[in-house]
């Protein structure tokens, strides 16, 4: 699961290029990746010795530059899987809004393990007649082995925009490994002890941890596309 955490962040921080005055495009999921990507970069850029004296600050460039460019509601849906059904109704607003609180802090504890990789996009693709895509990439670093990691992206059917919803690194998906965390929890114990689970996530710091020795470790992905 680190070295999922670590893909994340190297992702977020180190694409090159300055896009600060720029929309993100989100016509395009290729783009969209990439857009999201550089300007979470600069912010972080702009900001590095703050977020040395207050690593808290990642939360916020998170919440305000990375989650409005994911679709939260569907990752959140993901994750429940099969107990979806046995969520009552008037929880599912609360588990909803602490899952996008949980993402926020999964992201900027991420971000503490970037340590000067950079990554290189596959070519963009065809995309007009799809719903979902998976964009693709090469995490690059001079020290170690290349890191593969994709980003599953769906069109919303009403707006038309495309949005991130899933993460997969070296075949570890983030929301296959949080389904799998939450399972046991939700059968044995309901909804109100994973919403518990991750509001204690919430509550702790968020560290830098640049340089620190990753281990694989987590569930493989069971999808392809």
């Amino acid at each position: 699961m680190k070295k999922l955490m670590v893909a994340i962040g190297i992702l977020m921080m180190s694409v090159v290029g300055s896009v600060s005055a720029q929309e993100v495009n989100e016509q395009n999921p290729y783009a969209l990746v990439q857009d999201v990507a550089n300007r979470t970069f600069e912010r972080i850029k702009a900001n590095q010795e703050a977020i040395k004296a207050d690593p808290e600050m990642l939360r916020t460039i998170m919440e305000e530059e990375l989650v409005p460019h994911i679709d939260y509601k569907f990752a959140a849906f993901m994750v429940l899987g099969k107990h979806f059904k046995s969520v009552p109704q008037e929880k599912m607003g609360e588990y909803i809004s602490v899952f996008r609180q949980y993402l926020i802090t999964t992201y900027a504890i991420a971000m503490g393990y970037y340590d000067n990789q950079t990554v290189v996009f596959e070519p963009e693709s065809r995309f007009d007649d799809k719903k979902s895509v998976t964009v693709r990439a090469v995490v690059q670093d001079p020290d170690r082995p290349e890191i593969k990691i994709a980003f599953k992206v769906r069109k919303d059917s009403k707006t038309n925009e495309w949005k991130a919803y899933d993460m997969v690194a070296e075949g570890i998906s983030l929301l296959n490994s949080k389904r799998s965390e939450f399972e046991s929890i939700l059968r044995q114990d309901g909804i109100d002890s994973v919403i518990a689970l991750m509001r204690d996530k919430i509550g702790q710091p968020v560290e830098l941890n640049q340089g620190e020795a990753v281990e694989i470790s987590g569930e493989a992905e069971g999808e392809s596309e």
